[in-house]
């Protein structure tokens, strides 16, 4: 016979199984309510938003537009703690390893969340298993230039002059491994070319190498380029996101040009430790949200060259999932490593 429990206050006729069941069921239930509470009292301290890149650069920029209406609407002062490297995974790996609290969240782009799975052996954290999507900030474009000497001037006979001499033609990009240098992979298994790829430190430097002429062609995002695409020295061939951009009505995108199917749109958004609970995620989307849907906040953001991206965490986590599968094909075709 199966031994009756002799635990103090146990019931006669249950087993020590079903008691030790009932006080793990009490002790989750407990847990529950404790969260449940947090939630409720969320927030009542500061919190830290870990960004994963150096101060100055547009995710940076773009989130610090927000943090005085978050702080404000929150009640708690929103600090941002600058951990660049590793192509985000330094700091992404902090948000990682944080307390589900809500205390601890992370701004990551393309590359921690989507791409660095495929571009490292190994990773210091898995985004499924330990990251919540809370919301997406916004997404960044990037734009094909050539120097003005260059010919021909449309993409099309660009993508044919190519054809015609593979490794001929030089293309500057913003990094090895960047949403820039994926772009650029892209490009050229879409269009069946074949360019000399040169890797820069960031999307500037790729930008005045090919304004000085040094590299003909280049993939760049819009703050690196708008001025001197406004001013003819720069010559912009397509845009890489779907949608032509307010800030360049005239310039097509690749799909329009003559790459059927090309989107390629560097992105960021907020995301938090995993077991992070719905309601402080469902809190912290909703006052996001509204700060890029404000106006003011929306004109500063175009004029930096970026869209809002105001969603859903549903809708954000779709979104890296299906990055994440994409960018792990070209990366493969490509066979690209950091490691």
């Amino acid at each position: 016979m199966m031994e009756k429990s002799t635990a103090p206050g146990t019931p006669c006729g249950l087993t020590r199984r079903t008691a030790l069941a009932a006080m793990t069921l009490a002790g989750m239930s407990a847990t529950g309510l404790a969260r449940a509470q947090a939630a409720s009292d969320y927030p009542n301290k500061p919190i830290r938003v870990v960004v994963t890149f150096p101060p100055g650069g547009s995710a940076d920029a773009v989130f610090r537009l927000l943090v005085p209406r978050l702080s404000e609407k929150l009640g708690q002062p929103v600090v941002v703690d600058n951990r660049p490297g590793a192509g985000g995974n330094v700091g992404m790996s902090l948000v990682a390893k944080s307390p589900s609290d809500g205390y601890t969240l992370g701004l990551g782009a393309a590359g921690a969340l989507s791409a660095n799975a495929s571009l490292y052996d190994q990773m210091p954290f898995d985004v499924q298993r330990d990251l919540k999507p809370v919301a997406m900030l916004a997404g960044i474009p990037f734009v094909l230039v050539g120097h003005p000497s260059v010919e021909p001037r449309t993409l099309k006979a660009l993508i044919d002059r190519a054809r015609a001499a593979p490794d001929k033609l030089s293309i500057a990009h913003g990094g090895n491994g960047t949403a820039m240098h994926l772009s650029t992979a892209l490009f050229m298994q879409m269009a069946g070319i074949k360019l000399v790829e040169i890797a820069y430190r960031g999307s500037g430097p790729a930008a005045l190498d090919t304004l000085g002429g040094q590299v003909p062609l280049a993939i760049v995002d819009l703050p690196a380029s708008l001025q001197q695409i406004q001013a003819g020295k720069l010559i912009p061939y397509a845009v890489t996101g779907t949608q032509r951009l307010p800030t360049l009505p005239d310039v097509p995108t690749m799909a329009e040009a003559g790459l059927p199917g090309y989107d390629s749109t560097g992105w960021f958004g907020i995301v938090a430790p995993a077991g992070t609970p719905d309601a402080i995620v469902a809190r912290l989307n909703a006052e996001i949200n509204a700060g890029l849907r404000d106006e003011q906040t929306r004109a500063t953001m175009h004029t930096m060259g970026v869209a809002p991206a105001p969603g859903t965490p549903a809708q954000f986590a779709s979104y890296i999932a299906s990055e994440t599968t994409k960018w792990a094909n070209v990366i493969r075709t490509a066979r690209i490593k950091l490691d």
